[in-house]
């Protein structure tokens, strides 16, 4: 796999009929390896180690209910009231982050109305805070700390 603009940490993978699996702490089971779900466990690996985010609070593939249509949320950080404090969505290293990836979450964030969004393909990291009484955004310069969220 792709080396990625996120620390490294202790990857735990199997392989079972000529698959490759990686462990997801969150959901505490192997899950097929696939470029996004490496993006995915070292950011949730980077959240929790280095920004100090509580994985009781992390959840892995939310899925939503939009009339017929499901979708499915990559990551969400909830508060202590379990309320969604902010959504992540994960591509692929070789994919380009671009305008669709960020309506695609803004999509996501009409259900759910966390106060954060960010977007990773694990090379490029992007942030933005919700304002809701002044009906804004604004892109942050790093991801906060769970302590200044």
């Amino acid at each position: 796999m792709n080396r990625l603009n996120l620390p490294p940490y202790e990857i735990k993978m199997k392989q079972t009929n000529g698959k490759t699996y990686i462990l997801d702490i969150l959901r505490r089971k192997f899950i097929v390896l696939t470029p996004e779900e490496w993006v995915r466990q070292h950011f949730i690996h980077y959240l929790i180690n280095y920004k100090g985010y509580p994985s009781a609070l992390l959840a892995n593939e939310i899925e939503l209910t939009v009339g017929q249509k499901k979708l499915r949320c990559d990551s969400v950080l909830y508060t202590r009231q379990l309320q969604p404090r902010m959504i992540i969505e994960y591509k692929a290293p070789t994919i380009q982050i671009t305008q669709k990836t960020f309506n695609q979450i803004f999509a996501y964030n009409t259900l759910l109305h966390a106060d954060y969004l960010v977007v990773s393909n694990g090379m490029n990291h992007y942030c933005c805070k919700i304002d809701y009484e002044k009906k804004s955004y604004s892109f942050l310069k790093d991801l906060p700390e769970y302590k200044d969220l």
